[in-house]
């Protein structure tokens, strides 16, 4: 039955709201990092793998979620875990150590991990199956949105208090988004509340075993992974140390690219949906939406100094062809599967955003940098084609698994 506005509204602004702060979350440090450098005296490995926490606490709530999504609702899950997050940037701010901080920075992963999830949960409950693509293309603007908020908003914010006082003010306005979703978003009783916890895990298997899962999976991962590990944190560092640009056209550049970022959600996520009716697969179009992510960061590598602007307004919108393939894989599997399903990519998604992170600073920290604080270019080069040469492997076992996977006779 179609939805009023007013029933659309309670539907997805909660859950937007939730994965506005969640990217918040992700991507603030790009900004903070001169700061938190300073302030801490770390450095690039450091750096790396505190940001990179959020990913691995995020990555490790993933499989029991998809579980209790399916079972309890999304709108129970995500009030609870952003009450997770909200104590754990209390506790990132006032935290006087590395690991107090890297605690803080896991409950954060940890309580903002039901924000995507939870939403596409909702979406496949309460919207048609063919929009999906289209619904889910808005719910990741929001997210683009938060990434937005992680720029200017936040430098504009340092002018009046420090990285303490941007956290405490994060925890608080993560507590009144949980009592939002908790209040506001309805409940939809589904065929699937009866499923026993066994079943439930028989579901699980059935994802894990999939062959079509594992065709795109590995893909999804890579490119999602590198987009969040670049966009999260080296991207700041590069624009700065091999670009050269100043503090505050850093900030301005990572603006536009999240300013990208959300028109590459909708308008992606639209042409998808429009795609799908003319007869061509929503994962072909997932699929070719990252190659063409790929050939940008070739490009940057090339060419980082010429074009420099245009192939990072570039990144930013193409970085987001990934999440296509959520809908993609939930569209192959029946409904009361689709927490599971969109849960089994994420825990992939995160775990390589992990490494990814953390690899990257450990490369560009094989190269002594030019000045206390800064970095060499030829590390962060290194470590971005270290991230292009796994995509390109995803690639390359996306179009070799039916040969591997003989029962998945479909093609791109």
């Amino acid at each position: 039955m179609p939805l009023s506005f007013a029933l659309l509204l309670r539907i997805f602004v909660p859950f937007a709201a939730g994965y506005f702060l969640s990217y918040l979350y992700r991507v603030v440090n790009a900004v903070l990092a001169p700061t938190l450098l300073s302030d801490l005296g770390v450095g690039p490995a450091a750096l790396g793998l505190l940001t990179a926490t959020y990913f691995i606490a995020f990555a490790s709530a993933q499989l029991p979620l998809g579980v209790l999504l399916d079972r309890y609702g999304p709108r129970k899950i995500e009030a609870l875990l952003l009450v997770i997050a909200a104590t754990g940037a209390l506790c990132f701010a006032r935290a006087e150590s590395v690991p107090v901080l890297i605690v803080g920075r896991a409950l954060i992963g940890l309580g903002v991990s039901a924000c995507l999830m939870a939403a596409f949960k909702a979406y496949t409950q309460w919207f048609p199956r063919e929009k999906w693509p289209l619904i889910n293309g808005f719910q990741m603007a929001a997210g683009g949105l938060g990434a937005l908020a992680a720029t200017s908003p936040v430098q504009w914010m340092l002018q009046w208090t420090d990285w303490r006082g941007v956290f405490t003010g994060l925890g608080v306005a993560t507590l009144a988004v949980a009592a939002l979703v908790f209040l506001v978003v309805p409940e939809k009783q589904t065929a699937d509340t009866g499923e026993s916890l066994a079943d439930q895990l028989i579901g699980l298997k059935a994802v894990f075993t999939s062959a079509l899962f594992w065709r795109i999976a590995p893909l999804t991962a890579l490119s999602q992974a590198s987009f969040f590990a670049i966009q999260g944190l080296w991207s700041a560092p590069w624009l700065r140390d091999v670009t050269g640009l100043g503090p505050q056209a850093v900030v301005a550049t990572l603006f536009w690219i999240a300013l990208t970022m959300v028109a590459g959600f909708i308008s992606l996520g639209a042409l998808a949906e429009r795609l799908h009716r003319l007869g061509i697969a929503v994962r072909t179009s997932a699929v070719g939406g990252m190659s063409l992510f790929m050939g940008i960061q070739l490009l940057l590598l090339i060419q980082p100094e010429r074009w420099s602007t245009p192939l990072w307004l570039l990144f930013g919108f193409f970085g987001t062809s990934g999440i296509i393939a959520y809908a993609a894989l939930a569209q192959s599997f029946p409904t009361p599967l689709s927490g599971r399903v969109n849960t089994a990519v994420n825990l992939l998604v995160f775990v390589t955003a992990f490494a990814g992170q953390w690899i990257v600073g450990v490369l560009v920290g094989c190269w002594p940098g030019p000045e206390q604080g800064h970095f060499a270019a030829s590390g962060l080069k290194a470590g971005f084609g270290f991230l292009l040469l796994c995509q390109l492997l995803g690639l390359a076992w996306f179009f070799l698994a039916p040969r591997f996977f003989p029962g998945d006779s479909t093609r791109p």
